[in-house]
């Protein structure tokens, strides 16, 4: 059975983090993930109230940048976190995006073998394990949580998601995660071949992947009334994305010539006025083959094909009319879950 689950903004206000979480919880949806993705600040304030604010649904980190924590206070936050709702929190890792990363001394280098050093040491200390590890990109002598309940090896049920696009990172997190958090702007194709990742990596590992989870994000826009309005709502984030995160361009289908052109406008960080005139330049064709936009209808017979290419949870990621977008998703789930 699918799951659906809504991704809510990182730079959100706490009271919009909050209603999208209770509207979420209502409808049945099983995950609210907050992100990090941009420079807009920190996603675990609102992960916190969230929480607080909310019964059974879960959160998750869609994602933190894997290397702007120490790990120890990496998996002491995720700790925390568990402390406050058990079992209802998932750290979800991913590489900083250049240029930013190299602009705030993070220069994303090696990042498999960073990221396979973060995990591993965070599952030792998750686990309630005192941990020595010496690699490039993680060090630590004999470390542990020092809360005095934690003295008996007190463990935290804290799924670890790795956020992958190219199929090194996916590859990956078959073999060492307990799921991979797929990005958005990505046709049903791309799942079908990260599928294929996934396997070669739980080979290596030997593991069974009967519980391995793939939620991926998909840009949703829902208006009965006037679908190239919802159509649009997506068009100007992809642009965006096209423009600044050279990973979606990678595989989204669009030609050389238009991510040319619509770099040649935009960059970043971009204006509000360079991403509406980015946005002209992008066929109608690639957003519908890309995201789940246009009539209720429409949107929910395109959330079927990445169904049918084994995405385990469906995360809306609304634009638009956001609330009516969930809404509607949320009330037509079950016709595509099964």
């Amino acid at each position: 059975m699918t799951k659906f689950a809504v991704m809510g903004g990182g730079d959100s206000s706490p009271a919009d983090t909050v209603a999208v979480a209770q509207q979420a919880e209502e409808l049945g949806f099983d995950t609210v993930w907050l992100g990090e993705g941009r420079l807009t600040g920190s996603c675990i304030p609102n992960m916190s109230i969230g929480l607080y604010n909310t019964k059974n649904i879960k959160f998750g980190t869609g994602i933190l940048p894997y290397r702007t924590r120490n790990v120890g206070l990496l998996a002491g936050t995720f700790k925390t976190l568990d402390e406050m709702a058990p079992g209802r929190t998932k750290m979800g890792l991913g590489p900083w995006w250049e240029p930013l990363a190299s602009r705030t001394g993070l220069k994303n280098s090696k990042p498999l073998k960073a990221m396979r050093e973060v995990i591993t040491v965070s599952k030792e200390l998750l686990a309630g394990r005192s941990v020595t590890f010496h690699g490039e990109f993680v060090d630590v002598t004999d470390i542990r949580f020092d809360s005095p309940w934690n003295d008996d090896g007190h463990g935290y049920a804290v799924p670890i998601y790795i956020g992958a696009v190219r199929f090194g990172m996916v590859e990956l997190s078959g073999e060492i995660a307990d799921g991979v958090l797929l990005d958005f702007l990505l046709p049903p194709s791309y799942t079908a071949q990260a599928w294929e990742a996934i396997r070669r990596g739980a080979a290596r590992s030997g593991r069974d992947l009967s519980a391995f989870d793939v939620p991926q994000l998909i840009a949703c826009s829902v208006n009965d009334d006037d679908p190239q309005q919802a159509i649009d709502a997506c068009k100007k984030f992809m642009a965006q994305y096209i423009a600044q995160q050279s990973h979606i361009t990678e595989y989204c289908g669009a030609d050389p010539e238009l991510i040319a052109a619509i770099k040649g406008i935009l960059g970043w960080p971009g204006t509000e006025a360079q991403i509406l005139e980015a946005m002209k330049l992008v066929p109608n064709e690639l957003v519908r083959a890309n995201c789940a936009c246009g009539t209720s209808t429409q949107v929910m017979d395109k959330l079927s094909e990445w169904v049918d290419v084994g995405v385990t949870e469906i995360v809306v990621t609304a634009f638009g009319d956001r609330k009516h977008t969930i809404d509607t998703i949320g009330r037509n789930a079950a016709a595509v879950s099964a």
